[in-house]
């Protein structure tokens, strides 16, 4: 069965959640993804990240 659920928000967050979307709009593509690599340093540390590679076996012949 679905359950309803109802969400009550404070008029303020809202605003608070606009003028973060208009703050990291403001900024270049660039700083937020370095902003974005900060976060992920402070959570998980400076561990070497997994590189992924592909080998390709045979190419299919068109």
């Amino acid at each position: 069965m679905i359950e309803k659920v109802v969400r009550k928000a404070n008029l303020q967050d809202f605003l608070e959640i606009k003028e973060n979307l208009a703050y990291w709009l403001s900024k270049s593509p660039e700083e937020r993804v370095a902003a974005v690599e900060y976060l992920r340093r402070e959570h998980y540390g400076s561990l070497p990240r997994l590189q992924r590679t592909a080998r390709v076996i045979q190419r299919a012949q068109s």
